[in-house]
Order: C-alpha cells, then structure tokens, then sequence
C-alpha cells in the first residue's frame, strides 16, 4: 500500500496497526553522528501516549519505544533508524461487534472500497494510533533542529468553541488540555467533560509556532514551505483544516492590512515590521517566527447512536464502543510539532545540499565521530596484537621486534609529511601504541 512514506532527504515510513503487535517507523536519510537520547523520545511519547487526563482516552498504552538499528553507543550511524512502539492494551474485542458496521467519520467504507479488505478493529491502519511512530520519529528531528537553535511549540488554542486569550507558553504542560491560558483551559475542560457526558465530543484548534527559523527552506513552485507543511499537517487523520499565518483571515483584509512592512534592523537583519504572511514569503521561509494552525474535528467515536449501513449494503445504527477521546486535541498537540520538525529538517537537509555549510554542532558531532572510529581502529589492533603475540609465544619467538618497530615508524612518519601532521607528535603517538601492544603481548598467559 503506497502513501506511508513521508520526505525526500530526510524520509520516514510508519507502520502498524491499532490492534495489531506494534506501530513503529523506519527513518532514513539521518547522518552519521548525531547523538540519541531515548529519554527524549520517550518524553515525547509520553505527551501523545493516551491515558492522561480525563479529557482523552482511557487505553493505557506505556508507549515505551525500543530502538532496534541505527544507533550505537547513543550516536547515529547513517543507516536505517528503525524505533518499534508495542501495543500492550489491544481490546479488539470492543469492536465485534461493530464488524460489519461502518462508523460514521471513520474510514472503514473507503478503505474497504479502495483495497477489498479493511481491518474493523479501531480502524487499523487509519487508527490516530500510527500517529505515535510520527511522534518518535518526529523526536528525533526535533532534537536535531533543537541542535540548530530552532525550537517547536504547539498548543491547543480553541477547544469546544472556547478560544486563549494569552499566549502563555509556560502554561501549556501545566492542564490537561495542553492550552496557553490557564482560565481558557479550565472553561475548556468543563465543556469535553459536558460533552463526553452527553456521549458525544468536541474539535478545536491547534497552533503550532516556530521559533528561529532558518531563512531560506521551502522550494518554488511545487514544494514551497507552507505547501510541504500543509500536506505533513493535513496527513494527521483529525485535521480537517491548514492555514499560515493570517490565513483565512486575510481574505477579509485590505492589501494595506496583510503586508508585512520590512526593514533592516541594527543589527543589519532584514525583519518584517509584523508577520501577517506566518513567517513564510513566496513558499520560503523568511527568518520571523513560523505560525501554522490546524483545524481538529471532533473524535468520530461516540456513544450517540448514528445512522448507518452494514458492509451488506442494509440499513442500521450504531453506538460506538470502546476507549475514546472527548477531545482529541491535546494529544494532537504533539503529533502536530513532530509533522513540522519532520517537513522542516527535511528541507533544512535539502538547503544544506544547496549551499553546504558546516554548523558548530555538525562539526562537532563530526570530530565524535572520528574519535570514536579512533578507538574502534585501536581495539581492533589491539586485538590483532594479541593474534600476533600468541602465535609468536608459541613459535618461540621474542616479543620486542625494534627492527619492525622502526620500519613502521619511517613509513608512517612519511605519510604524515604529507598529510601536513606534526611529526614529533605523530611519532610521540606512535611511541605510545608501540609500548600498548608489547605490554598486550608480554601479559599473555
């Protein structure tokens, strides 16, 4: 089945079921030496993991990842990040009933139409429970941004018809709603709970802001910033809405009102006097913070009996059973933040190809990963020196061999005039892994 690939440079691919063994994704195109913390992918997990609060679901999965190739020792090694999510709360059972039932909202009828089969139980592969291979894969690229100085923040900005006043980023992981103003939150909270008590349930909106973005991401005409945003955004099966920066708004303003004044600032920056386009000019990214909006329905599972029809074409209804979230939109908080790092590194991996240019950390993490080869060059002549050892040991031969000694250190020193090296230090480390290995040798039982 195509269409579970997301990226060009940077690219991911989910897989999983709702009901199934696991969920889980493959990333590719992540350099060598990065480093991998898994706690920060599990915190992250954690934010989307259902379970929390009495707002969202009452499935208790520990979502606890497990990172099964493309790190060692905490670093990247350019191959194929693979990271598996098992299902551990699976009640496929809730839904046997329902098995020849179409849900309103959900995709059982098309799938079934696309592909002749569908799995009934939660909706498979179009269950919202795919969206936690996005967040461990989106983990990892805002980790790597973090490393670039940009920084993500998402947060519910309206919930059941109730909209933030203030924008109070310390507020948004203090209420269960995962909304910025505290006094909204609480009006939130009573409104699902007045909802999920009546059997039913409420959508919102999700803002999502980046901060220090890089001038220059996005690519004319067809893969412009905002479009590549709008297709990772809309891909999550609860959005029902994209707009950037003033988006629909605009259509009710003059040109006077949506233009963004610019200017050079004293630091010789060109800015924008306000950001009315969302920090995105012409499909590239202008260097002013990035603001993106989502419009999330309401949870499609209910309890309120639904009009229907069976798979056999008959008429029905339906009451829709099982563990399901009154509102959605916290837990869409941080699936939302994991589509924009995964469409940012993207294209901030495709400007890189353009205009190459080594950042502090990229170095950094190079130079790590030269050292590390160091030593793993050194075990395995260590290794090999032990080899050699034994079979001197038992041809009775003499350890200290001063004559290959020197014919090394003339060949290597040589080498190291051409490669512009210090030679007294080159010899200086030479000296010191000459002693290792007859001290590896001498100790030989």
């Amino acid at each position: 089945m195509p269409g579970n690939t997301f990226g060009e440079q940077f690219r991911i691919m989910t897989f999983g079921e709702s009901h199934g063994r696991a969920v889980g994704v493959v990333m590719d195109g992540v350099r060598p030496g990065f480093s991998i913390d898994t706690a920060v992918i599990q915190k992250e997990l954690d934010r989307r993991r259902p379970g929390q609060s009495r707002v969202t679901t009452a499935r208790s999965e520990a979502d606890e990842v497990e990172i099964v190739s493309g790190v060692f020792e905490g670093k990247t090694t350019g191959t194929p990040l693979c990271m598996i999510i098992w299902n551990t709360d699976q009640h496929p059972g809730a839904y046997d009933k329902m098995k020849t039932l179409f849900r309103p909202g959900h995709a059982g009828y098309t799938y079934l139409a696309k592909y002749g089969i569908s799995d009934y139980r939660g909706g498979g592969r179009s269950s919202g429970r795919e969206t936690a291979a996005r967040v461990a894969a989106g983990a990892v690229a805002k980790s790597l941004l973090e490393q670039r100085g940009i920084q993500i923040i998402g947060y519910t900005l309206e919930a059941g018809g109730i909209r933030a006043d203030t924008i109070d980023y310390d507020v948004i992981e203090t209420n269960a709603l995962r909304c910025p103003d505290s006094s909204a939150a609480n009006r939130m909270g009573k409104a699902v709970l007045e909802a999920k008590a009546d059997g039913d349930s409420v959508g919102g909106i999700v803002e999502v802001v980046v901060k220090n973005p890089p001038v220059g991401l996005g690519d004319p005409v067809f893969d412009k910033l905002e479009a590549d945003l709008a297709k990772a955004l809309m891909s999550i099966g609860a959005v029902r809405g994209f707009e950037v920066g003033n988006g629909f708004r605009a259509a009710r303003l003059r040109g006077s009102e949506n233009n963004d004044p610019i200017f050079r600032d004293d630091s010789g920056r060109v800015r924008t006097r306000t950001n009315n386009a969302g920090g995105i000019s012409g499909g590239i990214s202008n260097g002013e913070d990035i603001v993106l909006r989502v419009a999330v329905k309401p949870t499609s599972s209910i309890a309120k009996e639904q009009e229907t029809i069976t798979v056999y074409g008959d008429g029905a209804t339906i009451k829709v059973e099982g563990r399901h979230d009154p509102c959605i939109c916290p837990r869409v908080v941080p699936v939302a933040e994991s589509m924009v790092a995964l469409t940012l590194f993207d294209h901030l991996t495709r400007q890189e190809i353009l205009h190459p240019k080594e950042s502090l950390a990229s170095l950094r993490n190079s130079i790590d990963t030269i050292d590390q080869n160091i030593l793993f060059l050194l075990a395995d002549r260590q290794r090999m020196v032990m080899e050699v050892g034994q079979m001197k040991k038992r041809a009775g031969k003499k350890i200290e061999d001063l004559r290959r000694e020197s014919a090394i250190l003339r060949k290597q020193l040589r080498l190291a005039k051409k490669l512009g090296l210090d030679l007294k230090l080159i010899e200086r480390l030479l000296s010191v892994v000459f002693r290792l290995a007859k001290s590896v040798q001498k100790n030989l039982a």
